[in-house]
């Protein structure tokens, strides 16, 4: 398989860097631009042997543009149905890896299709973040369930967040109230009876609380 390189284009890099608060330099490639650069790649990704796709995610994931971290993920994404909970498990630590809201979201969404397609995995998925001593990581595991609807496991909603209730970190408190707010919609008496019962930073409180 080729290698994907995407276009530097100066005007662009810097003022991306900027917005991510210059954690990670750029190519200057918006999302539009790059999925149709990855477009081929993904399709060819397809006909990959699992060990020679993992290690082209790897390979990517290091590179020092930001863009090619999402390419990555992308291929991760593409491929999840190939992926076995052993495939899925070796992809945890990129996570620790140029970590930040953008890669650990869309990171969580790999897991989290993973995961609707093979619900009776869900708790062993859960505890590949539980408790983990790395924040990102427990982020992960109380937005595993974003978008379930009715296939959310409250227990272990609640279980994730409590581990977190007091957690004096923005992005934990910021993935409480989005899973509240997110479970709101299909079970708002489970939400306010939760919120009732636990004391709630205000910004998770305000996220929440957002449909109810």
């Amino acid at each position: 398989m080729e290698s994907l390189i995407f276009p530097y284009q100066t005007e662009l890099a810097e003022p991306m860097a900027h917005y991510m608060k210059d954690h990670f330099p750029f190519c200057g490639v918006k999302k539009p631009q790059r999925a149709l650069l990855e477009r081929p790649f993904l399709k060819e990704s397809l006909d990959l042997p699992m060990p020679a796709l993992l290690q082209e995610i790897f390979r990517n994931y290091n590179k020092a543009e930001r863009e090619y971290q999402y390419y990555a993920i992308d291929l991760a994404q593409r491929n999840i149905q190939r992926f076995s909970l052993e495939d899925l498990a070796a992809l945890l630590p990129l996570l620790a890896e140029k970590s930040w809201w953008d890669s650990i979201d869309a990171w969580r969404k790999v897991f989290s299709t993973w995961v609707l397609a093979h619900p009776a995995e869900i708790k062993q998925v859960y505890h590949f973040f539980y408790q983990h001593e790395n924040f990102w990581y427990r982020r992960v595991a109380i937005n595993l369930q974003l978008m379930f609807k009715e296939q959310t496991d409250p227990e272990l909603l609640a279980q994730a967040i409590l581990v977190d209730l007091t957690t004096d970190e923005f992005f934990i408190q910021k993935a409480i109230g989005w899973a509240l707010r997110d479970y709101s919609k299909v079970n708002p008496e489970w939400v306010k009876e939760f919120m009732q019962q636990h004391s709630l930073s205000k910004l998770a409180l305000r996220e929440g609380s957002k449909y109810i």
